[in-house]
């Protein structure tokens, strides 16, 4: 395609700080969803009057002025962002939502008690929550083809090594573990100090449909939330979330032009590999950063030389066919370029790298092990979206953390949509029913709403599409008297609570 459209989910990890007051009294559910009332109360969105699933009843979450989606999801906040049309909306709109989510817990007062953590596993229990990425490609992506989904997972697997987010630790799930038959030395954990990836753990097969218990390296969901006779959707939930601005674009970016190279037919077989998933692991838990695979030739391999073919193929199919696409490849080949110099010379950029310095660092200081709850809590801190406590925060204010947005900009992306795709019109929509519209019912969804029992749905089944006009011209219909904005602060939002969910995705 010669378009693009980009989105990225992030559920949010919540950590709820030692109370010896014991004034604070909610329980993790609960501050999530306060979270999320606060945020509506603001007149940033409007809450859902319908059900959307057995487990997402009304005012569970809602769309936002700036046409994303603010939700619980298996227990944890999430932030969908809209769909964008270039990695720099992207970046920007995907930190957006993390200045959403924080700003509200300051203005409740929280900020002493509890921090919003954008990673993407437990350190005490184990359990994970994903960052989910999300491709517009054409109907005719070679999708339903095995080797072409080897291929992708291929790259997927590799590309851990300047997409992961680094952890302390690992966990290994034995599903067997308990049944008769099975020795203990089968299921004998590994001892692992430090990983470059949060997710590898947790991705027990290569393909598979459905999201939850059985994720996968490449998820073949087939949803496209669009026309379904022109495109289809790829669903990722294999990554990590990432802090770095640098990071997510060149994951983001990255992938895109894996499926360019896809559909345009060239992407070599000769990547695969000869088992990804255990691979991925394997790549993630190399404590020393060799990062060797075995292709399903049976040649030996490196994920460096894989990327770096994998960027060579991309150079010289894609290249100078838009700026955008120029800046991933030249970011690209920089970062891989470095990563063999050892972490501190990709610092800001990538953030396994960036966190191993840190906390490399301190271990040597206050001489620790790194299994010391101590570097434990600081693994967590790198995440925290607390900009007066988040170690991360740290490389931006130094000028080591690559900018690809700015401050002013994402304050705009907090109440406005980005331009040229559908998320222009929804964000007009959501802004109607804030202010002159604010009266009526309403049924949102990404390919479109209705307004009443009568009302036709207006369906925006192409993402290209901006609809801003479109739905101007819809709500004239149902014009009536202006309410200010003093009379729609003066009668308020009532705010259901949201019944607990069962479990993670």
């Amino acid at each position: 395609m010669s378009k693009r459209i980009f989105g990225i989910e992030t559920e949010y990890g919540l950590l709820v700080k030692d109370n010896e007051g014991g004034d604070f009294r909610l329980d993790p559910m609960g501050i999530a969803n306060k979270i999320k009332n606060h945020v509506f109360s603001k007149n940033l969105g409007v809450l859902d009057l319908h059900y959307r699933a057995n487990d997402e009843p009304p005012g569970n979450g809602g769309f936002l002025l700036n046409g994303g989606r603010l939700y619980l999801d298996m227990g944890h906040l999430e932030y969908a962002s809209p769909e964008c049309s270039n990695l720099v909306d992207l970046v920007t709109f995907d930190r957006a939502g993390d200045t959403l989510v924080q700003e509200a817990v300051e203005e409740l007062g929280w900020a002493d008690n509890i921090s919003l953590i954008k990673n993407n596993v437990d350190l005490e229990t184990n359990a994970t929550f994903g960052c989910h990425e999300n491709y517009l490609v054409g109907r005719s992506f070679p999708f339903d083809e095995r080797e072409n989904l080897k291929v992708l997972s291929s790259f997927l697997t590799t590309r851990l090594i300047f997409c992961g987010a680094g952890r302390i630790g690992s966990c290994d799930p034995h599903p067997f573990r308990d049944w008769d038959g099975v020795s203990p030395q089968e299921v004998q954990d590994e001892q692992v100090d430090f990983q470059i990836s949060q997710r590898a753990d947790h991705i027990p097969n290569e393909f598979y449909r459905w999201v939850q218990y059985n994720r996968a390296i490449v998820n073949t969901r087939d949803e496209p939330l669009s026309d379904p006779s022109k495109y289809r959707r790829i669903h990722l939930l294999v990554g990590d979330s990432t802090m770095s601005e640098f990071a997510t674009a060149m994951k983001m970016g990255t992938t895109t032009l894996m499926l360019e190279i896809m559909q345009l037919g060239v992407a070599k077989r000769e990547w695969i590999l000869a088992d990804s998933v255990q691979a991925m692991r394997s790549i993630s838990r190399d404590q020393e950063f060799k990062w060797e695979v075995t292709l399903a030739s049976g040649a030996p391999s490196t994920a460096l030389e894989l990327q770096k073919d994998i960027l060579d193929t991309c150079k010289k199919h894609l290249a100078g066919k838009n700026q955008e696409t120029d800046w991933i490849l030249e970011s690209w080949e920089s970062v891989l370029t470095d990563l063999p110099k050892g972490p501190e010379a990709v610092l800001g950029r990538v953030d396994w790298a960036s966190k191993y310095w840190m906390l490399s660092e301190f271990k040597n200081e206050e001489n620790l092990d790194w299994h010391d709850p101590w570097l434990k809590s600081l693994d967590l801190e790198y995440h925290n979206l607390n900009k007066e406590s988040g170690l991360f925060w740290g490389l931006e204010a130094s000028g080591d953390g690559y900018r690809k947005t700015t401050d002013p900009a994402v304050e705009h992306a907090k109440k406005n949509p980005p331009r040229g795709t559908r998320a222009h019109g929804r964000g007009q929509l959501i802004k109607s029913l804030i202010g002159q519209h604010s009266h009526m019912g309403y049924l949102i969804d990404w390919i479109g709403f209705r307004l009443s029992k009568t009302d036709d749905p207006f369906l925006m089944l192409d993402p290209f599409i901006s609809y801003k006009e479109d739905v101007i011209e819809h709500l004239k219909q149902f014009e009536t008297g202006y309410l200010s904005p003093d009379e729609l602060e003066s009668r308020g939002r009532s705010l259901p609570n949201s019944p607990k969910k069962k479990s993670y995705e």
